[in-house]
């Protein structure tokens, strides 16, 4: 048996519970509320898995939303061995920034939009901590997929235009104020518009990662 390579620096995944209609709502007009929830679970289940494939399990915190008790949670934290949180009270930097003070060595946070995101990429951003004072991945979007800091700091998310075109540059701007050294490891893409899902389709890796069929 070979041995296991996964790190042991600290991992968390926000992610909100499937039910149709509060999630993937900008996706609702091409696939419909069942098909848009039924597309948000199998990216959530990808996530998980992509972040089990770089981090042991025991450090992995899934921070829950929507519905804390949905037995999805519930199934992937007994099957897997992951740490089920509930997210706090607050916009998207509020939660963000909660989770990784939450983090008692440096680590990074990811969501479930992002299926390009590797377990190779993903260790790698890990690994950039050892220099760097945070790590991102952006999106084409403007957004980014991955934030990562070697110590939390609640101004990195502070006077962000959440959902947004400018959130990355907006964030880049906070860590120049930080003083931070920034890295950027990769440029990915995430699905969140209708015009995202044929990328998706056209890519039979990832094809096979949200079960072949969402619609």
């Amino acid at each position: 048996m070979s041995a296991d390579t996964r790190g042991q620096a600290p991992l968390a995944i926000l992610a909100k519970a499937p039910i149709p209609g509060q999630v993937k709502t900008r996706l609702m007009p091409a696939l419909g509320a069942e098909g848009a929830c039924r597309l948000h679970e199998r990216l959530l289940r990808h996530a998980v898995g992509t972040a089990l494939a770089a981090t042991s399990p025991q450090r992995i915190t899934m921070w829950t939303a929507l519905d804390h008790a949905h037995p999805m949670f519930q199934e992937l934290a007994d099957r897997h061995g992951i740490r089920l949180r509930a997210q706090p009270e607050g916009d998207l930097g509020e939660r963000m920034y909660h989770a990784l003070q939450a983090m008692d060595a440096p680590g990074v946070l990811i969501g479930s939009d992002c299926p390009a995101l590797t377990p190779a990429l993903l260790k790698r951003c890990q690994a950039a901590l050892t220099d760097a004072d945070a790590v991102f991945l952006p999106v084409e979007d403007g957004g980014y997929a991955l934030v990562g800091v070697r110590r939390a700091d609640h101004r990195l998310f502070a006077a962000i235009d959440w959902g947004t075109n400018r959130v990355m540059a907006q964030t880049r701007d906070r860590a120049d104020e930080l003083d931070w050294r920034l890295v950027c490891p990769a440029r990915l893409w995430d699905v969140d518009r209708p015009e995202d899902l044929d990328r998706l389709v056209n890519h039979p890796h990832l094809i096979s990662m949200t079960g072949g069929r969402y619609r």
